[in-house]
């Protein structure tokens, strides 16, 4: 055991006595290039300590230690020589300019290859269409192999290396990420680190006895370890199989055995006590950056480590694996950048946040809050968030978004709406049922997701428009009715891309997609009403953008004034946010400063016109700022006056 008072000296030491193994074992590589060679060494030597720290933390205990430490190393550098010319510059200018996804002409999209487009080769036609929509960060949802039918929409990898072969092939996504580079636009795809699907080679080797293979998962002959962690665990998706494990019968020659599966029977856990396990994953993540990928989203970091007696969720040694991925990514691909996938309490998420770990993060209390706004008519839930739970540490920023591929989960903190005298049981039951249509007075239609029929829990399906009204008003109501539903379509992207990091929009929400029920017969797709909200795009909607009197262009047409707005202003760069107390609670307020420009937000969630003191006003210097954005207008006598659903900005 490496104690910690001697873990700078050993850093110092194993360096001395690794790197000269390294090279002899690279040899040719570093003959060949040898200013590459003394690259990596100089990134090497700046953050082999802090390396080797979090690497001992995790696995110092083992007699083996040292054999893994050097192995990782060999790796880093073998894929280091393989990274091509070009990405090796984009690490050179990343390094000078860490902070770049906080400018505000950083806008994320978000999409299904197969359903937006077809295939790679049909992404690379919409191109222009990223570029007039203005598009700087694209997140393609995954596009490895996976299993044939149920796969959890990509997120079951059978393997990293190759693209499901119906999309294309990994030679045509580093093309087109070349691509995508020359147009502006970073490529986001997913690690997904927590597991892999059953039938990834390494499963595969598993289920046949291999002993090194079996040790890459949590794999049990009976139930006794198994029954010792479920005592602690919550079940995730309980509508397929109560507790983390699933029998398979094949294991252990025929006698059967049962396999950690957080999720989906179909995606077994990995084991990240085996430092091997730690390796060859960062030899993916290596991978996919020398592909031409700048920001990985970690999927499903709050699981990545198990330990009896706990949730095994959230646990110290999960964030200390992801810095050591992180360290090794700045040795070896310092242009790449992490974004956590923490759908958990607020006081966690915020945990995995920092440059050392993940420098961006989904915002899932934004988002949940949001929702929550519009159903309530009521900002105080929403303000308090921004007020207390926003800022950052520097060089680090939110992933804003309405919603993405996934459920809406209420994760409020129940702590902070008692302070305002909310049960958030309460208040999260009412909202599942305000989002299915079932309360009174309800706009949405969307679907329950994992519901639980011991606790009546569930999550919230649904695309945008079809959550904020656009479905009922058009097949149910009326011209009145759909007004308000595109307003609130436009109000709550307004707040995502005005209050700072980067905003991520799902595509066809910029053209107000409804719910697409055909799900339900397809056999793949019919237990998943995720994929109510992952239709395909629609060629002929699409085009019906450029008409601004049909739906479709009056939603994208606001939400491209929005985008636009943004990116001339240079208020919405960095991620520093005031809230406004407006004095009413159907109306949120902020102010965004940088670089001595200055922006002040307000929305008004409700569907009558609100008003703002002229007290408020006066103390925010807002009378005399000039209007960017909205139907209102300010009077001496009665202050600010917000039309329904309106989104102001002035500056």
């Amino acid at each position: 055991m490496i104690e910690p008072q001697d873990i700078e000296r050993e850093a110092r030491i194993s360096l001395k006595r690794i790197l000269p193994r390294v090279e002899h074992t690279l040899n040719d590589e570093s003959r060949k290039d040898p200013e590459g060679w003394n690259l990596f060494t100089a990134r090497l030597h700046k953050n082999f300590a802090r390396l080797f720290a979090l690497y001992a933390e995790v696995y110092g205990s083992r007699y083996d230690f040292f054999f893994h430490l050097e192995d990782l190393i060999v790796s880093m550098a073998r894929l280091w020589f393989n990274r091509p010319e070009d990405l090796r510059r984009l690490d050179l200018a990343r390094e000078t300019n860490p902070p770049w996804f906080e400018s505000n002409q950083t806008l994320g999209a978000v999409c299904y290859v197969d359903r937006f487009a077809g295939d790679l080769e049909g992404l690379r036609a919409k191109i222009p269409y990223f570029s007039e929509l203005g598009v700087t960060y694209l997140h393609l949802m995954p596009l490895f192999k996976s299993p044939a039918g149920e796969n959890d929409g990509g997120y079951a990898v059978s393997t990293y290396r190759e693209v499901d072969p119906a999309l294309g092939s990994m030679d045509q996504l580093a093309s087109l990420a070349r691509d995508f580079r020359a147009a502006g636009i970073s490529l986001v795809l997913d690690l997904i680190f927590n597991h892999t699907s059953a039938e990834h080679p390494w499963a595969e080797r598993a289920k046949q006895g291999d002993e090194e293979y079996m040790d890459f998962y949590r794999i049990y002959p009976d139930r006794t370890l198994p029954d010792q962690f479920e005592r602690n665990l919550r079940d995730i998706f309980p509508d397929e199989h109560p507790g983390a494990f699933t029998f398979f019968p094949s294991l252990f020659h025929g006698r059967g055995g049962w396999v950690w599966t957080t999720f989906h029977s179909y995606q077994w856990d990995l084991n990240y006590s085996n430092p091997a396990v730690f390796n060859r994953m960062v030899e993916e993540m290596l991978f996919l950056a020398n592909q031409g990928v700048e920001v990985l989203r970690l999927d499903a970091v709050a699981f990545i480590w198990k330990q009896p007696g706990t949730r095994c969720e959230n646990l110290p040694q999960a964030h200390t694996l992801i810095r050591a991925f992180n360290a090794a990514a700045r040795i070896a691909a310092p242009a790449l950048t992490f974004k956590s996938e923490a759908i958990v309490h607020p006081d966690e998420v915020v945990k995995y946040i920092s440059p050392e770990e993940c420098q961006i993060s989904y915002n899932p209390l934004l988002m949940a809050l949001l929702w929550n706004s519009l159903a309530t008519r009521k900002t105080r839930l929403l303000s308090q968030a921004l007020a207390a739970r926003f800022k950052l540490p520097q060089g680090t920023a939110w992933v804003n978004y309405v919603r993405v591929h996934d459920d809406i989960g209420w994760t409020f903190s129940d702590e902070d709406a008692a302070i305002l005298g909310v049960n958030g049981h309460d208040h999260r039951h009412f909202l599942n049922e305000f989002y299915r249509g079932r309360f009174p007075g309800s706009f949405a239609r969307g679907l329950p997701f994992q519901e639980n029929p011991v606790t009546g829990d569930c999550r919230i399906s649904g695309t945008c428009a079809s959550l904020a009204g656009l479905e009922k008003a058009l097949s149910e109501e009326g011209a009145k009715e759909v007004e308000f539903a595109i307003r609130r379509i436009l109000l709550i992207h307004g707040i995502i891309l005005t209050a700072g990091g980067i905003p991520l929009i799902y595509l066809g929400d910029e053209i107000g997609t409804l719910n697409d029920y055909t799900y339900r017969s397809d056999p793949a797709h019919e237990r998943d009403s995720r994929w109510v909200h992952r239709p395909r795009a629609d060629g002929v909607k699409y085009e019906k953008r450029r008409d601004p009197q049909t739906t479709e262009g009056r939603i994208y047409n606001g939400l491209r004034a929005l985008i636009e707005l943004r990116k001339s202003h240079g208020a919405f760069s960095g991620g520093a946010l005031e809230v406004v107390p407006t004095e009413n609670e159907h109306v949120l307020g902020f102010v965004r400063v940088y670089n001595g420009e200055r922006a002040a937000v307000f929305a008004n969630f409700s569907e009558t016109q609100q008003q703002v003191a002229p007290s408020v006003i006066e103390r925010y210097f807002i009378a005399h700022s000039k209007k960017l954005h909205g139907q209102g207008f300010i009077s001496a006598k009665d202050g600010l006056v917000i039309d329904p659903l309106d989104f102001m900005v002035f500056g």
